[in-house]
């Protein structure tokens, strides 16, 4: 990720005594870099400061705190979501943009981490929430039933993200959850006894797809 500055975010009036060597491009470059390799729990002013050779003072001469940091960020993201033309029915536009946040956010595990807080939203990807609000509307829903409808879908979205994101793909011996699964007595769990050691394999399959079309049409169903 190559961020640049956001309008207006540098040379604010009033500070003085900012290193020359240090910018709010290399902070927001070296900042993205963080969250790309280790994660939002991997980034604070004291560690940014220590990548940059500065200190956590000469940081706060070009943002306020991590959360400006973050917004910042984000922004920067959300400004290279290219913007398609949308389809115009809106069960297939309600589809297209449910799908959009999956996609943009799969690639994304530090993204998902601070969006899932929900004090964080980027106003340059706004339209995408606009275009899920908009196309349940036109599907029938009430404006609060809209607006109810897309906290199911962004719930589930980043639910099935932030369990993908946790998963352990290379295993070298069984998991827990493996040996229990085993250890199932078929009488009892006949069911789950018939997966076995299949489960995980089973219920961790990528199938986001398949999922969200559920409950979309779940959604339908219910509040028309």
């Amino acid at each position: 990720m190559q961020p640049t500055p956001a309008p207006g975010s540098a040379g604010r009036p009033g500070r003085v005594g900012r290193p020359p060597r240090l910018s709010l491009d290399a902070i927001l470059e070296t900042a993205g870099r963080i969250l790309e390799t280790e994660g939002a729990a991997a980034l604070s002013m004291r560690r940014l400061a220590r990548e940059l050779n500065s200190t956590p003072m000469a940081l706060y001469h070009h943002v306020q705190d991590k959360d400006e940091l973050l917004m910042l960020l984000l922004d920067v993201y959300a400004d290279a979501i290219p913007r398609p033309e949308l389809p115009k029915d809106p069960r297939e536009r309600l589809s297209y943009c449910a799908h959009m946040f999956h996609d943009i956010l799969a690639d994304r595990p530090w993204i998902v981490e601070v969006l899932s807080s929900d004090a964080f939203a980027s106003v340059s990807a706004m339209w995408i929430v606009e275009g899920v609000v908009d196309s349940l509307v036109e599907c029938g829903l009430t404006p609060q039933d809209a607006a109810q409808g897309y906290r199911v879908i962004w719930t589930y979205t980043v639910g099935e993200l932030t369990l993908r994101h946790r998963r352990r793909p290379e295993r070298t011996a069984p998991t827990r959850l493996d040996l229990t699964m085993a250890s199932l007595d078929a009488r009892e769990y006949p069911r789950l006894a018939a997966f076995g050691s299949r489960w995980n394999e089973v219920t961790s399959a990528d199938d986001h797809r398949r999922g969200l079309e559920a409950v979309i049409n779940g959604l339908l169903a219910e509040f028309r």
